[in-house]
């Protein structure tokens, strides 16, 4: 692609979502999230392959779609309340289309179908922007409007965690398993946004640099499905030490990163006299384990098959930057300790 095009397209994405961050009015915040569709299209496109070019009309349909309900929610709320503003949501029935409408934005179950499709049609790069930066757009008005219907948000956060743990169980593809990940993880920040949104914002961001860990290492080992993972140490032996680390840290294993939102989403949920919600979202981390645990057997403990297939593919050096790599591996592993300073900010 073009780098002047390239550019002009990153720069329509960060504009997309900065208008929208700072949007209080509905019609601004609507503007903005389509500027993000619209600049990530020809980006998801650019390969011309059929399958990219199927991802591209899905993700096009649905966010679109996902775009007019919250038109059609944001006027009916103008036109019962007279309110554009965006924290002024007092009757519920806009209320509750905003948020499915933002819940099929961002992929959350059951409105999740396009995800998994969407995201293996893409390559990494293009997939790593739409399992992270798209998400932040939709989030701040998810965090904005606060939804006052708490059961809508249960049940979205519990119907997430599970299927977002269930189906990436028979997955062989990576970008498959890497969907089903990013809906469970969204399922646990929506169970817990309503009582504290300074731990949902917590949990996006260490799952933005989790995803961001795993996506680069599987970019630099080029692979896309499972069986390609056992071929990578002969590539990277120390990064490929360190990846099950990574995943399991995506999983929520203490001491990595990933346990510490999971830790406190749970201690509040059960403040909030909710230990049957717990236990169902604790329950369902288990089912997305098994499929890390599975990527982390696939890297480090089989050897590929020493048949005419299974031989290493021949590899220059990668070009890829080691630098982001290196720094989001750290701190998806070693995040833990910061665990008492984060909880001292969040409390407020």
């Amino acid at each position: 692609m073009n780098p002047y095009i390239l550019a002009i397209l990153l720069f329509g994405l960060g504009l997309g979502t900065t208008i929208t961050f700072a949007s209080s009015h509905w019609l601004l915040a609507w503007m903005g999230l389509e500027m993000n569709t619209l600049a990530i299209i020809p980006l998801m496109a650019q390969h011309h392959h059929p399958r990219a070019v199927e991802a591209t009309t899905k993700y096009f349909l649905t966010q679109a779609t996902a775009a007019a309900m919250l038109l059609f929610a944001s006027v009916t709320n103008a036109w019962l309340s007279g309110q554009w503003d965006i924290q002024q949501m007092t009757h519920p029935l806009p209320t509750t289309i905003i948020t499915l409408a933002l819940a099929l934005k961002i992929g959350l179950a059951p409105v999740h179908a396009w995800l998994p499709e969407v995201l293996q049609g893409l390559d990494l790069t293009v997939g790593l922007i739409l399992s992270t930066w798209q998400k932040l757009a939709p989030f701040a008005l998810i965090l904005q409007i606060n939804p006052t219907n708490s059961t809508i948000l249960i049940i979205l956060g519990l119907t997430s965690t599970l299927i977002g743990g269930w189906g990436g169980l028979n997955q062989t593809q990576l970008r498959k398993i890497l969907a089903y990940s990013s809906i469970a993880h969204l399922g646990w920040m929506i169970l817990v946004l309503q009582f504290s949104p300074s731990l949902t914002l917590l949990t996006l961001l260490t799952y933005f640099v989790m995803t961001f860990s795993t996506f680069l290492v599987f970019k630099l080992n080029k692979a896309t499905t499972i069986n390609t993972l056992a071929t990578s140490w002969t590539k990277a032996p120390i990064l490929t030490s360190l990846t099950p680390l990574i995943l399991l840290s995506l999983g929520g294993l203490p001491p990595l990163t990933g346990f510490m939102p999971k830790w406190l989403i749970l201690q509040e949920l059960a403040k909030q006299d909710l230990a049957l919600t717990a236990t169902v979202a604790a329950l369902s981390a288990l089912l997305s384990l098994y499929f890390y645990l599975r990527l982390s057997y696939a890297m480090t403990l089989t050897m590929s098959p020493n048949n005419l297939n299974g031989t290493t593919p021949w590899r220059l050096s990668s070009s890829q930057s080691t630098l982001p790599l290196a720094i989001s591996t750290a701190m998806a592993i070693c995040l833990l300790p910061l665990a008492p300073a984060a909880t001292a900010l969040l409390t407020p």
